[in-house]
């Protein structure tokens, strides 16, 4: 199975309870709020007409997180091409969370799953007690990472079900390599997911898939990291957003539909954990709406809104990013920022609250977690 069976049981029993009984609280609508000391933030202009055609979001009144994102810190060892971080919160590099934060962040939001991002999150001095607590809480874990610190820092965490290493790979060794803007990098995480696999532990990789990506590399990649015992790939197409200037790297929604066409043979043959619903949306085949609150982000400056790839706000609580951020206005056919994108933190949530469902969706999503 692509996930432990209790692990997908509680998720889709998380999800049933929320769309029935969501939180009113969270449901409020209040006065927007913008951060004019953001350097990447962009005046909000509407696309012309969209409040006219625009459809309301199907769970605008229904909110509730699926995933949430936290970055203890944003320093890190690497200056990867395609990464916002580092430039966004270039002023706020060396500060990080305490672990008393990180800990009420999770509380306070409440969603089922963790993803420990950054960041190079193993440069936090106190992950493993982060690790340790957040599992503690009954919560499942994405820690993702570059790799490099695999071997050396393994040793202070032990096997948990509920415990993923998600290493970033976007390619064989020389273009990851050329991605990450390091030589070696790419034997270094290797070797470590050869490691992590020793020890015990589960692996996923995650892969984003850019202009120039050769799909054939990624499936000669995955067939290598298929013979180290690698449990799951994600994979996601680059969004060009305001921090990141290369924009050559980055795709129209008609170059990810032709990149992601055969992505139903990867999945058959590969571990893909990106679900099938969401596969669809890449490819074409379905529309799904961006349902940005599923995956709420929490930094140094607070929550970050609207979503984990545009800043328009940091909020000092969660119950301010529900309520204070202006979700009709984002999304594809409301804002400019969001026409190309189809990420996966913007869309998995969509399939996996069953928007735009069709009467097969259950009997593929089950053939999908049992492969």
């Amino acid at each position: 199975m692509r996930f432990p069976l209790n692990q997908a049981a509680n998720m889709a029993t998380y999800i049933a309870k929320n769309k029935l009984r969501p939180k009113p609280e969270w449901q409020k609508n209040l006065a927007a709020v913008e951060d004019p000391k953001n350097p990447f933030r962009i005046v909000h202009t509407q696309i012309p007409a969209a409040g006219v055609e625009r459809k309301p979001h199907p769970l605008i009144n229904k909110r509730f997180p699926l995933v949430m994102m936290l970055e203890p810190l944003h320093a890190c060892n690497l200056t990867c091409t395609g990464c916002g971080r580092i430039r966004e919160y270039e002023t706020s590099v060396s500060s990080r969370l305490t672990l008393e934060q990180c800990l009420t962040a999770v509380d306070e939001c409440g969603a089922p799953m963790i993803s420990i991002c950054g960041g190079e999150p193993f440069l936090y001095p106190e992950l493993p007690q982060l690790v340790s607590d957040i599992l503690k809480r009954g919560k499942y874990i994405q820690l993702c990472t570059n790799g490099m610190f695999l071997t050396k820092k393994l040793d202070a965490y032990k096997p948990d079900p509920g415990l993923v290493f998600n290493v970033h790979l976007d390619g064989l060794e020389k273009n990851h390599d050329l991605a990450v803007e390091r030589e070696g990098v790419f034997n270094t995480a290797i070797e470590g997911i050869k490691y992590a696999k020793s020890k015990g532990f589960r692996v996923f990789t995650n892969t984003t898939v850019y202009r120039e990506t050769d799909m054939n590399e990624i499936w000669q990649m995955f067939e290598l990291l298929e013979t180290l015992g690698v449990d799951g790939h994600t994979v996601s197409p680059a969004y060009g957003y305001s921090s990141v200037n290369d924009q050559e790297l980055f795709m129209t929604r008609e170059d990810v539909h032709e990149k992601f066409k055969d992505i139903e043979k990867f999945s058959k043959r590969f571990p893909l954990v990106s679900s099938p619903v969401y596969q669809d949306f890449l490819k074409g085949d379905r529309e799904l709406p961006c349902t940005a609150w599923g995956n709420p982000t929490y930094n140094v400056k607070g929550w970050k809104g609207p979503c984990y790839l545009i800043t328009d706000a940091h909020h000092e609580t969660f119950q301010d990013l529900m309520t204070k951020t202006p979700w009709e206005n984002y999304g594809h056919g409301n804002d400019p920022r969001c026409e190309q994108c189809m990420v996966h933190c913007g869309y998995e949530p969509s399939a996996a609250y069953g928007i735009n469902a069709k009467l097969s969706d259950p009997f593929k999503t089950l053939s999908w977690l049992l492969g």
